[in-house]
């Protein structure tokens, strides 16, 4: 499969997953007469981030390899989502906040080009940490092996903290791109 597909395809399928799921999270706190905004304080564990942080990471992960991928400095506006997800525990903004997050990750992902990065497979890309290590790979190998795996987890992670809290969030919503893939009379009946 070519590089951009590969990346395109299954950023896209993750990020409208999320919104989809921040869509039930909002309908869940108005039925219960609450404001969604509270969900964003949701941890799994005390020395776990926030459902605040784990949004702005997912957007700033989805967005970050855009640029590691085209041989551009990360946009100072992007480092900003992620700085965002540092301080989620004592500033944790908005859920229109987060929402516009998403929805800012989502259409960077969608103005990539089909083929944008099918020649830099090989690319040398050495991504830094704020640790101060430093990984050495190509373009596919961080695509594979870094930028889908970081994405998936905070993706996990907002689901995890979602249904924690009562969102009836269920398998189905985790990955409803496969329903394009459905042989027809083979759905159970309800």
């Amino acid at each position: 499969m070519r590089l951009t597909t590969f990346f395109v395809t299954a950023v896209s399928n993750q990020l409208s997953a999320v919104s989809a799921w921040l869509d039930k999270a909002e309908g869940f706190a108005s039925e219960r007469g609450e404001r969604p905004d509270a969900l964003l304080a949701l941890r799994l564990a005390p020395d776990m981030f926030p459902l605040a942080t784990q949004l702005r990471f997912l957007a700033f992960q989805a967005q970050e390899p855009v640029f590691r991928l085209r041989g551009q400095p990360v946009p100072e506006a992007v480092l900003q989502v992620r700085q965002e997800g540092r301080d989620g525990g004592e500033q944790p903004g908005s859920w229109a906040d987060a929402r516009a997050r998403i929805a800012e990750a989502s259409a960077l992902i969608a103005a990539i080009a089909p083929d944008e990065f099918d020649a830099f497979e090989d690319r040398p890309i050495a991504h830094d940490l704020p640790t101060g290590m430093v990984f050495d790979m190509s373009a596919e190998q961080y695509v594979r092996d870094w930028a889908l795996p970081q994405i998936a987890f905070h993706q996990l992670m907002a689901y995890a903290l979602l249904r924690q809290a009562g969102v009836p969030l269920g398998k189905i919503d985790y990955c409803p791109q496969m329903f394009a893939y459905i042989r027809p009379g083979s759905a159970p009946s309800a």
